[in-house]
C-alpha cells in the first residue's frame, strides 16, 4: 500500500475509507478510476500477509464470491497483490450492515429482514458452500434495504465440513457442534440465523454461547409474537435435527409465523364490527384480502 501525500494507493485503487476490520483483513472503501466507479477493497492484513494458507484461504474466499452471480451475494470484480498484499476488489454495498439496523426495527421490519437474510445465505449453500461465520455485521445491505452475503472468510466447502472441522466463528452465533469441532451441514448456519432473527427481534443475542446449553434451554421471549419465537427455539435447538433443514425452509417459517401474529393481532373490537359485513360477498372478498396481507 502506499501512501502518498495522504492518498493511500493500492494498485490502481484509491482507498477512502476503513468499512471494516476483521481478524485477517480490513476492508475499504475505494475508488476505481478506470470504470470511475467506489468499490470495495478487501485487503489482507500485514502480519497474516506471508502465511501461505492464510493467503490461499482469502483468495479462495474471492474465486468464490466471483462464480455466484445473484444480487444477494457481494460480486467480485478483481483480485490482485501489491506490495506483497493480496486484495480483492467488490462491488460497494451502501447501506452499512445488518448490525447498524439491531434495535431500530420493529417486529415485522426484523422478521422480514431475517427472512431475506436465510435466504441469501441459501444462495450460498447451493453453491456448496457453509457460511460459518454468519452475524449481522457478516451480512451488508444494499440499496433497496435487502441483506447481502459479503464476508465468507470463514467459509468451507460443505463436503469438507461433513468431516471433523477446526472449530471458526463468533461464540454467540455459534452452533453447539461448531463449537465442539464435530461435522457440520447447512443446519449449523440455520442455528446462527436463528440467533440473528432473535437479535434484530430484541436488540441482543439469546445466548452467550453454544457451551454449557442443555437441549431445554430457550430463547428469551420476543416482541414478534409465540409463533415466531417457536421458530426461532427450533433454529437455535442443540439438535441439528430439531432445526429447520434449510436456510428457506427457516425463511418460509419465519414469514409464515409473522403473517399468523398480523392475522391475530386484528383488533377483536374491529373483527366485531366486519361480522356483519363480512357475511356479504364484497365483505368477505374485503376481510380475505385484509387477513392475507
Amino acid at each position: 500500500m502506499v501512501d502518498t501525500a495522504g492518498v493511500k494507493q493500492l494498485g490502481r485503487y484509491r482507498l477512502d475509507a476503513v468499512e471494516g476490520v476483521g481478524a485477517f483483513a480490513t476492508v475499504w472503501r475505494g475508488y476505481d478510476p478506470e470504470l470511475d466507479a467506489v468499490v470495495a477493497v478487501k485487503v489482507l492484513a500485514d502480519n497474516w500477509a506471508h502465511h501461505a494458507d492464510v493467503r490461499e484461504r482469502f483468495l479462495s474466499e474471492a474465486r468464490f464470491l466471483r462464480t455466484i452471480d445473484d444480487p444477494r451475494v457481494v460480486r467480485v470484480h478483481d483480485v490482485g497483490v501489491a506490495d506483497d498484499r493480496p486484495y480483492f476488489v467488490m462491488a460497494f454495498v451502501p447501506g452499512g450492515t445488518l448490525a447498524d439496523q439491531v434495535g431500530r426495527l420493529d417486529p415485522e421490519q426484523a422478521v422480514i429482514l431475517a427472512a431475506q437474510a436465510a435466504r441469501a445465505v441459501d444462495v450460498v449453500h447451493a453453491a456448496g458452500v457453509l457460511h460459518r461465520d454468519l452475524k449481522p455485521s457478516n451480512l451488508l445491505i444494499d440499496a433497496r434495504g435487502r441483506p447481502v452475503v459479503g464476508d465468507l472468510g470463514s467459509a468451507k466447502q460443505l463436503a469438507e465440513a461433513s468431516g471433523f472441522t477446526v472449530t471458526t466463528g463468533t461464540p454467540a452465533y455459534m452452533a453447539p457442534e461448531q463449537a465442539y469441532g464435530r461435522p457440520l451441514d447447512v443446519r449449523a448456519d440455520v442455528y446462527s440465523l436463528g440467533v440473528l432473527a432473535h437479535e434484530l427481534l430484541t436488540g441482543s443475542v439469546p445466548f452467550d454461547g453454544p457451551l454449557g446449553r442443555t437441549a431445554s434451554s430457550r430463547p428469551p421471549a420476543s416482541p414478534g409474537g409465540p409463533e415466531v419465537d417457536r421458530v426461532i427455539a427450533a433454529a437455535t435447538s442443540v439438535e441439528p435435527n430439531r432445526r429447520p433443514a434449510t436456510a428457506t425452509e427457516l425463511a418460509d417459517a419465519l414469514v409464515g409465523a409473522g403473517a399468523t401474529k398480523r392475522r391475530i393481532g386484528v383488533p377483536a373490537v374491529v373483527a366485531t364490527c366486519l361480522v356483519g359485513f363480512a357475511a356479504s360477498a364484497t365483505g368477505a372478498w374485503w376481510l380475505t384480502e385484509l387477513l392475507s396481507a
